[in-house]
């Protein structure tokens, strides 16, 4: 009942004027950056951080996170109108979206993803509501033992759930503890790894980096690849919804199936692009028509989409009980809860109690108002994209270079801010994983102070790690989940040998 109560207090933060204005334009910004490829909701939420800056806490994060809804919503569009995924976890929403559309089917197919979308957040957000009181307040018993060996997990479990090649996202993970230690040594006062540049004394800020690893890493790779817009026209109303509507019921277990999915590996740092493929490949098995899909199945829409937009959602909920983001967009909204002077993790639940629930007061407006303006506004969205991309990507690293300058009013962050977008766009070629990296960029710091702090505790002994059930635990599954891959693989390929023996 007191987390109910905490909950109105929210939607009352969350409801005035200014509030809800700056949520319609974080949702209307994030269709937009959904639908443009080469952009997504970690790229815009960096690339817009900059402009909330003078904003109250409370507003910015409520609009930086409607940017990621919006984001959410808008990856559909394009990929089921044009076979273009404005974000990775729209990918497998093409495979059965685009036939749709070919087939004459487009608004039945976006009416299908937006809904499931809504779905997908709405259950992830209840989750938020409930479960992260509950985390925040187990989490004020953690000692700086504790809290290293939740960050060793996370680290951890981003080696074991990658899809890519585990030293791939160990080495991307080295770069980005080794930038973490750029600067002044806190513990010491001593400087580090600045090689004599003054520049370097306040370290690689995490917004000249994100912008520059996302924004631009991105543009650059959509700029090679000489991407051209090619579609239909599309529309959606109100007879088509309500049509759409009353078939989706049938596939209940599907969306809860996508939801359930989408909230472990949200919570867990799997992400949303992962949680959409598992999803899709889930309801493939399961369905009696698996076989049909990638024809034009309504099922094989639903599916991914409130996988992602469930992962997406839940994400929120490691990063604010615990400091620790559980996506690369959360990564970036950390970011700008460090900046603007808040710090994530279980005191935040009593010591900012309107930002808190103010936030997750917002996410529920927020799905609201995204699922309403994506509904009446499709043909707008579409339409942008006749746009000659030579025209929209110079726009886009223009906006990326004065929110590189207006970090520190600093020039030499515009020339950081390139350097890493080759970075970001090496790494793409390269399929080397950027969130790994933005990660330890982020995490780095609290995770070294974390240890340090141990290591003074226990005198030196690494068995402060081991002092009781709860570190102990948490150490124990980070490491099962740092050599997941490799042991898979082992049992897999023993159990095919077994037979044959």
């Amino acid at each position: 009942m007191e987390d109910l109560g905490n909950l109105m207090h929210g939607f009352s933060v969350a409801l005035t004027a200014k509030n809800l204005l700056f949520m319609m334009i974080g949702i209307l910004l994030g269709v937009l950056i959904g639908v443009l490829p080469g952009l997504g909701g970690a790229n815009g939420v960096a690339i817009l951080l900059p402009l909330t800056f003078t904003l109250p806490p409370a507003t910015a994060i409520i609009m930086l996170s409607c940017i990621y809804w919006g984001a959410l919503f808008g990856g559909a569009i394009t990929s089921i109108l044009f076979n273009i995924p404005g974000e990775p976890w729209s990918v497998a929403t093409t495979f059965d979206g685009y036939p749709l559309a070919q087939q004459g089917r487009a608004g039945e197919a976006l009416t299908a993803a937006f809904t499931s979308s809504f779905f997908g957040a709405l259950v992830a957000v209840l989750v938020i509501t409930f479960l992260a009181p509950l985390v925040a307040r187990f989490a004020l018993k953690f000692g700086p033992a504790e809290f290293f060996g939740v960050q060793f997990l996370t680290f951890c479990s981003f080696v074991g759930m990658s899809k890519n090649y585990p030293f791939k996202t160990i080495a991307a993970m080295m770069l980005g503890f080794a930038l973490a230690a750029v600067g002044m040594d806190t513990v010491t006062g001593q400087l580090r790894l600045t090689f004599g540049s003054i520049e370097l004394l306040r370290g690689f800020d995490f917004l000249v980096a994100v912008i520059g690893l996302f924004g631009l890493g991105e543009i650059f790779l959509t700029m090679e690849e000489g991407l051209a817009f090619k579609g239909g026209r599309s529309g959606i109303n109100a007879r088509v919804v309500l049509e759409t509507w009353k078939q989706l019921p049938r596939y209940w277990g599907t969306a809860l199936r996508g939801t359930l999915i989408g909230c472990w590996m949200g919570i867990t740092p799997g992400g949303a692009t992962p949680a959409s493929f598992m999803s899709y490949g889930v309801a493939k098995r399961m369905s009696p028509d698996g076989a049909a899909f990638g024809t034009g199945k309504i099922e094989g829409v639903i599916a991914p989409e409130t996988a992602a937009h469930a992962a997406g959602t839940s994400a929120l909920l490691p990063m604010l009980t615990l400091g620790i983001p559980g996506s690369p967009t959360a990564a970036v909204l950390l970011g700008g809860l460090l900046i603007w002077g808040l710090q994530p993790g279980p005191l935040l639940f009593v010591e900012q109690k309107d930002f808190v629930w103010g936030l997750i007061a917002s996410m529920y407006l927020g799905n609201i108002a995204g699922l309403i303006v994506v509904l009446t506004t499709v043909p707008f969205w579409a339409s942008i994209l006749r746009v000659p991309f030579a025209i929209i990507a110079p726009i886009i690293v223009v906006i990326c270079a004065i929110g590189a300058y207006t970090v520190h009013n600093a020039i030499f962050d515009v020339v950081l801010m390139l350097v890493f977008g080759v970075v970001g766009y090496v790494f793409k070629k390269l399929d080397y994983p950027l969130a790994p990296l933005v990660l330890a960029l982020v995490l780095g710091d609290m995770a070294e102070a974390s240890f340090r702090q141990a290591m003074l505790m226990s005198q030196g002994s690494l068995a402060i790690f081991w002092s009781n059930g709860l570190v102990g635990s948490l150490v124990g599954l980070g490491l099962v989940m740092l050599f997941w891959q490799p042991v898979s693989r082992l049992w897999s390929t023993m159990r095919r040998r077994a037979p044959a023996a």
